[in-house]
């Protein structure tokens, strides 16, 4: 199936420059973004019946985002125009091979028209420094929009992402701040964090080729890239899209406004100074983010003498990817202490793992039944979870395969299963509007939880003497604290944090000081997530349901 910048790169530069005439055209508001009431107007020039407007609106916003830029608005215009050729539009369309350079313009009925009124409305509009139109607006508007500038109006509002924004400075941050969350839980998000493209991280010891699996899925090197059998990614590497190929160091990273990696800053100097991103333009990196790790170590005084919470590292970037890679090497099935807690550390992230039996082309096929059966014993005794984990079996890497010695039976289930984890990856951006969402009301129900919580302690707190002991007391029986607060306001166990990291956190703030629960916050939480969001995913989703 060919990527989304694979289908645009595709069209030849004439194709190009007159979809995006029409694209201007049909863009009402000049954002870049055709919504709803854009689309069926324009759309209806086409003719076609309102079930394959409705199939094609669906295939063409590929992220489920809610409206179609200029890429998905490009896609949308050749599906109309085998639509009109006769074509059955479905999801397997992006996967048929096509002459889209040949591909004819479709017919759209009083498209000429159309064009020549927005030509004539641009013509009123005011050149800034950059060359970019804009309509005259009044120094008086002019400040009044700097004034207004933390709260963004509905009208400001064209995607599903821009809508999460506003709920969560709105609604869901004020609540954040006002117990604490981002010291207890998670650093607070800018808007990079909502705009980030999806991330895929990769975990596991030494040797077992996650940075030869990231080579493979490239096929080329990306900077930084450091390969062979001792222990060579020693800091965390993030690959992604750029306009060259650069290296750019940790704390530059964190403090870039653009980039979704701020909150690495209080993980300290320490760990910054092992943090890395690799750009390079690639059209897979167009789509996707690799976070390659350091691997994780056996021995208990390499772990102590990392000069960073690695844990905590993994647990934040846990958060923020879309897709968790552990690998296993044939050879290495043992799960070390830190092995054990790391995979601890993603705890609520369970629907996000998933299992590569890498170098499997390294055993033979009795071998590997064997290999297969210890790595689930071996997984069994850490992932507490009752499902069964998905196990991808392959070699991934560059270097072909042996089939003298894998069998054609071993060469087979190795190209099935690669084609399986490549088309995993590949879903990955169609899922990333809805694994946004997902995130964001898994955080408003934590951040809920935590305010409970934090309440609590509060009114457990003596008015006058004895606070000191009385904070002692509540840490050392916070579990017992815990079953109370689930007690009194009916929550599930399962959504309550960990009783160690937030005791450790816990010690260092006078519980005194904490803010009493107030109701006014947590129903607005609550009206959001009941309300606002649902009616957030209606107003933008599909506009011929």
């Amino acid at each position: 199936m060919k990527t989304v910048s694979e289908w645009i790169d595709s069209c030849s530069k004439e194709q190009l420059k007159t979809y995006q005439e029409w694209f201007n055209s049909a863009d009402s508001d000049g954002d870049g973004r055709m919504t709803g009431n854009d689309a069926t107007k324009f759309f209806a020039l086409s003719n076609l019946s309102r079930p394959q407007l409705k199939q094609i609106w669906a295939v063409a916003d590929v992220k489920r985002q809610g409206f179609l830029g200029f890429q998905e608005f490009v896609i949308a215009m050749q599906l109309v125009a085998l639509a009109q050729a006769g074509y059955d539009i479905n999801s397997d369309i992006l996967k048929t091979e096509i002459d889209q350079e040949n591909l004819k313009f479709p017919d759209m009925e009083g498209l000429d028209a159309l064009i020549a009124k927005t030509k004539s409305l641009t013509t009123n509009a005011q050149p800034d420094v950059f060359g970019n139109t804009q309509p005259q607006s009044s120094p008086h508007n002019s400040w009044a929009a700097q004034k207004s500038v933390k709260k963004l109006p509905s009208s400001s509002v064209t995607s599903i992402i821009d809508g999460l924004k506003r709920l969560y400075t709105e609604r869901l941050k004020p609540l954040e701040v006002t117990y604490r969350f981002n010291d207890f839980v998670s650093p607070l998000l800018a808007n990079s964090d909502f705009d980030a493209k999806p991330m895929v991280m990769l975990l596991g010891q030494y040797s077992t080729g996650k940075t030869t699996f990231i080579k493979h899925l490239l096929r080329c090197d990306y900077p930084g890239a450091h390969i062979g059998p001792e222990p060579t990614t020693d800091r965390f590497v993030v690959v992604m899209s750029g306009p060259d190929e650069r290296s750019i160091p940790g704390n530059t990273i964190a403090v870039d406004a653009c980039m979704p990696f701020s909150g690495l800053t209080t993980f300290g100097t320490s760990f910054l100074s092992k943090f890395q991103c690799s750009q390079m333009p690639h059209p897979l990196l167009d789509e996707i983010t690799f976070v390659d790790t350091p691997g994780v170590l056996s021995g208990e005084k390499q772990r102590t003498q990392r000069s960073y919470d690695f844990t905590g590292v993994i647990s934040w970037f846990a958060a923020k990817c879309d897709l968790i890679l552990l690998l296993f090497d044939p050879h290495k099935l043992d799960i070390s202490d830190e092995f054990k807690r790391v995979i601890g550390s993603l705890r609520g992230h369970d629907d996000k793992i998933r299992v590569v039996l890498n170098k499997a082309n390294q055993v033979d096929t009795q071998q590997l039944m064997r290999v297969y059966g210890a790595l689930m014993w071996s997984l069994g005794k850490v992932l507490n979870n009752p499902e069964v984990v998905r196990v991808y079996i392959g070699s991934f890497s560059n270097k072909p395969l042996n089939e003298g010695f894998v069998g054609p039976l071993g060469h087979d289930l190795f190209e099935k299963e690669q084609s399986d984890l490549l088309a995993d990856l590949i879903d990955i951006p169609r899922k990333a509007c809805d694994s946004r969402i997902n995130e964001f009301v898994k955080r408003a129900r934590s951040a809920k939880i935590h305010a409970y919580i934090i309440s609590h302690l509060k009114n457990e707190m003596p008015a006058m003497i004895g606070k000191a002991k009385a904070q002692q007391r509540l840490i050392d029986n916070l579990e017992d604290e815990f079953r109370k607060v689930q007690r009194e306001f009916h929550l599930p166990a399962g959504d309550f944090p960990n009783v160690e990291p937030f005791k450790e956190v816990l010690g260092t703030y006078n519980i005194d000081k904490f803010e009493k629960l107030k109701p006014k916050m947590i129903q607005a939480v609550d009206d959001m997530l009941g309300y606002e969001i649902p009616d957030l995913l209606k107003k933008f989703r599909n506009p011929y349901d």
